[in-house]
C-alpha cells in the first residue's frame, strides 16, 4: 500500500493494528454509535454492513496489492526459496559429515572403550583371584608348618625315631613365630592389603578353628608348664647329683618357654591410643602363678609343720628349694633378653631383660626377698591361730621357740643361696653380693614374735 493510498482509505487502520486491540470493545463502540442507549430492540444490521464492508475494503486492497506486486514477491519467494535449499544442502553435507564422524569416533573410541573395560573388569578380578590365591597359599603353608612344628614339641614329627627321642621344646619358638606370621597375615583385612577377603575362604576358616586355635593352646599350655615344673634345686631330694646337662637342659626348655609366651602376649590395640610402655601379659602371668604357687605350697606346708614340729626340718627343707628355685629363675630371666618381635610397635621399647617387667609388675627389687617377705607376712596369722587354739601344738611350739628360730633362719640362709650351675643374684643397682640379714629377721619375726606374745 502506497502513501497516496493510505491517505484516501477511510479504515482507521492504525486501531486494527494497535496492540491493545480488543474485538469485543471495537463491536461494542461500532453498536452504540449506530444505536442509541434507549433503543430497543438494537439495530445491529447497520454495524454489521459497517464491518462487511470494511473487510470486502480491506479485501480489495489486498487484491490490488497482490496483483501490482505479484513478480516482487515470486521473486523475493524464489529466491528465499534458493536461498533455504542452499542452506539445507550445506546443512545437510554438514549433518552427514558429524554423523560419519560420530560412527568412526563410536568405532575407535566407544568399541573400543566397552572392550578395554571389559578387559579391565577380567583382569582386575583375575589379579584379586591371583592375589587371594598367593594368601591362601601362603596361610595353608604356615598352617602346615605349624602342624610339623607342633609334631616337633611331642617329638612325633620325623619320620625315623630314635629310641629315647625327646620332645623339641626348641619348637616352642618356632611354632610361636609361625602363629605370629598368621597373626600378621589375618590382621591385615584392609581393601588391597595381603589378608584381604581370606575370611570369606571355606578352606581358611576351617585352618583356623581346626589348626590355629588349638595350635595357640596348646604351645601356650606347654610353656606354662614347663614354666610351672621349673625346678633346679637339689635340696628337696637329699641329693647333690645334679649334673651340667641337667642344669642346661632345665635352662634352654625354660628359656623356650619364655620366649614362646613373650612372643604369643597380645600386643595393644593399634587404633587406639598409642603407649610407650608395653608388658608381655602371658609371660608375666605365668611367672606370677609359678611364684604364687611356691608361696602357697610353702605357706601350707609350714602351716602344718608348726603345728607338728617333727615334719619341720622336711618342710624347711623343702621352702628353701623352692626359693632356690626362684633364686635360679631370677638369674634366667635377668641373662635373658626378648627376641625381635614382628608385630611390636615402632613407639614401644622392649625391655632389656625379662626379669625387669616381672619386678615392676610385683613391685620389689628381688624375686627372693619378695617370697621371704610375703611368705612372712601371710605366715604370721597362722601361727597367731595356732597359739589361740592352744594345745599341745602351742606348748611345744612355745617350748621349741629358740630351736624353731634357729631352724626358720638357716632356712632362709639356705633357701638364698643359688643351686649348683647358677651364678649369685645381685641386688639392685649394687655391685656387692645380696644379703639377706632382713629377710631372715622378717621370718624369725613372723613366727617368735608371735609366741612371744
Amino acid at each position: 500500500m502506497t502513501a497516496e493510498e493510505e491517505d484516501t482509505s477511510y479504515i482507521d487502520y492504525e486501531t486494527f493494528l494497535s496492540p491493545s486491540f480488543s474485538p469485543s470493545a471495537f463491536a461494542n463502540s461500532l453498536v452504540r454509535t449506530t444505536n442509541n442507549d434507549t433503543d430497543t430492540p438494537l439495530d445491529l444490521s447497520t454495524p454489521l454492513s459497517r464491518v462487511l464492508f470494511d473487510s470486502q475494503e480491506i479485501n480489495t486492497h489486498i487484491d490490488t496489492l497482490t496483483t501490482k506486486s505479484a513478480l516482487p514477491l515470486l521473486s523475493h519467494t524464489q529466491e528465499q526459496t534458493a536461498a533455504s535449499a542452499r542452506i539445507v544442502q550445506e546443512i545437510d553435507s554438514q549433518v552427514a559429515s558429524l554423523n560419519e564422524g560420530y560412527k568412526r569416533l563410536e568405532k575407535e573410541v566407544l568399541v573400543r572403550y566397552e572392550t578395554a573395560k571389559e578387559v579391565q573388569a577380567v583382569a582386575s578380578r583375575l589379579w584379586e583371584t591371583v592375589r587371594l590365591g598367593r594368601s591362601v597359599g601362603r596361610c595353608l603353608q604356615l598352617g602346615r608348618q605349624l602342624e610339623i612344628q607342633l609334631a616337633e614339641v611331642a617329638a612325633t614329627g620325623n619320620v625315623v625315631k630314635t629310641q629315647g627321642q625327646k620332645e623339641d621344646h626348641r619348637a616352642l619358638v618356632r611354632c610361636s613365630n609361625t602363629l605370629l606370621s598368621l597373626r600378621e597375615l589375618f590382621s591385615k583385612r584392609g581393601e588391597g592389603e595381603e589378608g584381604y577377603g581370606l575370611d570369606r575362604v571355606d578352606v581358611v576358616r576351617t585352618l583356623q578353628t581346626s589348626v590355629l586355635a588349638p595350635a595357640d593352646r596348646t604351645v601356650l599350655t606347654k610353656s606354662q608348664q614347663i614354666v610351672r615344673e621349673f625346678s633346679m634345686s637339689s635340696l628337696s631330694t637329699g641329693t647333690n647329683t645334679t649334673t651340667f646337662a641337667q642344669t642346661a637342659d632345665t635352662k634352654s626348655r625354660t628359656t623356650s618357654a619364655l620366649l614362646s609366651l613373650y612372643l604369643l602376649s597380645p600386643m595393644p590395640d593399634p587404633t587406639k591410643k598409642k603407649t610407650e610402655k608395653w608388658e608381655p601379659e602371658l609371660l608375666i602371668n605365668a611367672l606370677q602363678d609359678y611364684l604364687q604357687t611356691a608361696l602357697t605350697s610353702s605357706l601350707a606346708s609350714l602351716s602344718r609343720a608348726l603345728a607338728t614340729l617333727p615334719t619341720l626340718d622336711r618342710t624347711l627343707l623343702e621352702v628353701s628349694a623352692r626359693c632356690q628355685n626362684i633364686l635360679a629363675l631370677e638369674s634366667l630371666l635377668s641373662s635373658t633378653a626378648p627376641p625381635p618381635h614382628p608385630t611390636i610397635p615402632e613407639s614401644i621399647k622392649p625391655p632389656a631383660n625379662f626379669l625387669l617387667p616381672l619386678l615392676s609388675s610385683l613391685e620389689t627389687g628381688s624375686l627372693a626377698s619378695y617370697f621371704w617377705r610375703t611368705l612372712a607376712g601371710h605366715l604370721s596369722t597362722k601361727v597367731m591361730e595356732i597359739v589361740n587354739k592352744g594345745g599341745v601344738s602351742a606348748r611345744t611350739l612355745r617350748s621349741n621357740k629358740n630351736s624353731v628360730r634357729d631352724a626358720i633362719k638357716e632356712c632362709v640362709v639356705r633357701g638364698s643361696q643359688p643351686p649348683a650351675g647358677i651364678g649369685g643374684v645381685k641386688s639392685k643397682g649394687d655391685n656387692t653380693e645380696k644379703t639377706w640379714e632382713r629377710e631372715v629377721a622378717v621370718m624369725v619375726g613372723s613366727v617368735v614374735g608371735a609366741l612371744g606374745r
